[in-house]
């Protein structure tokens, strides 16, 4: 559970005994609360998710274009995003984070690494600001002590590791090596992978983390091949190209036994950064991640606004951070990220239901309750404001090289 202590409450109140001190007249309006929605990004502009960034920013300025179509967020239009960089680099992120608060921004989406939004989460929310990352899916951050100013549109991975599991063993495998990377989200989804394959009878051969930044990958390989295993999951974002071609060198490839990714993995271009005079090399591997593509309407819609989107990896899941904290603005009527905060859970469950910011919005003028279901599916949050369901994508790359969709399945948690 999170605290349930609003900061900037406490910085509302300390300004109004300040001014009262001062002999004002207690009228001036609250920084926090100027009627204007501002909203900053920290995303992936480059570093080794740099593959992630277009699609997650194009959808956050495509949900401003939407929210400002539809009469903007209290009568006024969102302005132009503060736009930051997290390229893979605590520091950088940081940097960017701190540039987005003394823009005085209300609400900041991303990061998009888990690491990297461990990175600035306690600097936001520290500040009493909005945090909504439409792609952390590390653990970690459902009992992260945020003052309930943290939220991510991204399910858990302990949602996504069973539907892994699960597809794992549908296709006949029983002996099961794992490897992922180093950090929050590795170490998290294979945690998580690992138990639902244990309870599902399978003998897991392996189950161990490598250092990212390794420059070679040959013993981790060597382990997988030693291990015996049926099936092997990588669990890795741009370090998995050499671990994949290690693993077809080793003769522990896709044409040998099963091997499974997960979302750090899903991309369009992986088959030719792996094998780039052979793209069937990874014909057959499959992996999980969260929808991208469930929702037609809104990948086209997308695609209208930003022509040259080739990977759409989690731009739901961003474009659902941008309109709940517009809505949670609406149900608030105040732009003031406190008040915001209090009402993010709410709008995305036990009430009216309404898919769109305008629908929503009117609902909400209406003096009625809502329920947005998002772009990605339904949120609704659960106390820890995250997903209590996730809708997993199940993805293949076939034997031209081409990324497909397997199956879309959903994964229920704990309320």
């Amino acid at each position: 559970m999170r605290t349930s202590i609003r900061r900037s409450t406490i910085f509302t109140s300390a300004a109004v005994l300040l001014l009262a001190a001062c002999g004002t007249s207690g009228n001036a309006e609250s920084s926090d609360d100027d009627g204007e929605l501002k909203l900053g990004y920290v995303l992936p502009e480059t570093g080794q998710l740099a593959f992630l960034g277009p699609p997650m920013i194009q959808s956050t300025n495509f949900a401003i274009k939407t929210i400002n179509d539809a009469g903007g967020v209290l009568g006024k239009p969102i302005p132009k995003v503060v736009g930051g960089d997290e390229a893979g680099q605590e520091a950088v992120a940081a940097q960017s984070a701190d540039r987005e608060l003394n823009a005085g921004v209300d609400a900041i989406i991303g990061a998009a690494a888990s690491g990297m939004s461990l990175a600035i989460i306690d600097r936001v929310t520290g500040e009493g600001v909005v945090q909504c990352s439409g792609s952390n899916t590390a653990p970690t951050f459902t009992d992260y002590d945020d003052g309930g100013f943290y939220f991510r549109t991204a399910p858990s991975d302990a949602l996504q590791g069973p539907i892994l599991a699960k597809t794992i063993q549908g296709d006949g495998h029983k002996r099961v090596a794992l490897i992922a990377r180093a950090d929050d989200y590795g170490k998290g989804l294979l945690d998580s992978t690992k138990k639902a394959l244990e309870d599902g009878g399978a003998t897991v051969t392996l189950a161990e983390t490598y250092d990212p930044k390794a420059t070679n990958y040959d013993q981790i390989v060597q382990k997988v091949k030693n291990s015996k295993p049926d099936a092997a999951v990588v669990i890795a974002f741009e370090e998995g190209t050499q671990i994949l071609q290690g693993m077809i060198e080793a003769g522990v490839g896709p044409q040998q036994i099963g091997v499974y990714g997960t979302d750090g993995l899903r991309s369009e271009e992986l088959p030719k950064l792996v094998a780039p005079a052979n793209p069937a090399a990874l014909a057959g591997m499959k992996g999980t991640a969260p929808a991208s593509a469930a929702n037609p309407a809104y990948v086209k819609a997308l695609k209208a606004f930003a022509p040259s989107l080739k990977v759409l990896q989690f731009a739901p899941q961003t474009f659902d951070c941008v309109t709940t904290i517009a809505l949670a603005a609406e149900q608030a009527k105040s732009d003031d990220p406190g008040k915001i905060a209090d009402e993010m859970d709410a709008v995305t469950k036990d009430g009216e239901k309404c898919n769109t910011f305008a629908a929503c919005k009117k609902l909400i003028a209406d003096g009625k309750d809502i329920d947005y279901d998002g772009v990605s599916g339904p949120l609704d949050f659960t106390d820890a404001g995250e997903p209590g369901q996730a809708t997993i994508e199940v993805y293949t790359y076939n034997a031209k090289g081409q990324l497909q969709t397997v199956s879309t399945q959903v994964s229920k948690g704990q309320e």
